[in-house]
């Protein structure tokens, strides 16, 4: 190789390098780097949504033990356990709003027959002072604390992802790079006031 063919070898690896700078300071990898960031919110709720279900099996086999003339609650809950962890939203789904929407109501009908279930408890004082039970009725309140949470980071790292997209430069960059990529729905998206979790209430 002689000099002038090393000049340009040397001067074309330096506008590749000042190049692949501009684009990296000019949000190339954005859009790619929001959208795993809703990937993982998403899977944070689903986590805890997971961590809810979890709780519910030893809860009501608890309240049973208490209340056994309340079978028909106790297997609204048990029904509406199992249709909320039939349905599964993972990331090849998360962009099909209509999946989104059954996912919430699912969960949204599992909260009001957990809320439905603690007015229940009310009326039997041996199971409120059963200590499984209190165990049990304060690790399903902080995991509705940590479902709000993760919905809430949720719905914040949407909209970053949709607004990159719908803004320059990121709108650039999706109509050249990205264009497999869609904007996303939320909670938000599915029924009024769904971007807020219905808490069950204790």
């Amino acid at each position: 190789m002689n000099v002038q063919q090393r000049y340009r070898s040397g001067w074309q690896i330096a506008v590749l390098m000042l190049l692949s700078t501009v684009l990296a300071g000019c949000g190339v990898n954005t859009i790619p780097t929001l959208d795993e960031q809703a990937k993982a919110a998403w899977s944070q709720v689903q986590n805890q949504y997971q961590r809810r279900a979890d709780l519910i099996p030893n809860l009501v086999e608890t309240v049973r033990g208490y209340a056994k003339h309340e079978e028909e609650t106790l297997t609204a809950v048990v029904e509406a356990r199992a249709k909320a962890t039939s349905i599964q939203v993972d990331a090849s789904t998360l962009d099909n709003p209509e999946k989104l929407k059954q996912f919430q109501q699912a969960q949204d009908q599992l909260s009001g027959a957990l809320s439905r279930l603690m007015v229940v408890s009310e009326r039997y004082p041996d199971l409120k002072a059963n200590q499984n039970f209190l165990a049990l009725q304060s690790q399903l309140e902080g995991t509705e604390n940590r479902i709000a949470v993760a919905r809430r980071d949720f719905i914040l790292a949407v909209q970053n992802y949709n607004t990159e997209l719908r803004t320059f430069p990121g709108r650039l960059w999706h109509s050249v790079l990205y264009s497999d990529l869609p904007l996303r729905d939320t909670f938000e998206a599915t029924s009024p006031g769904a971007d807020k979790a219905p808490q069950v209430k204790f």
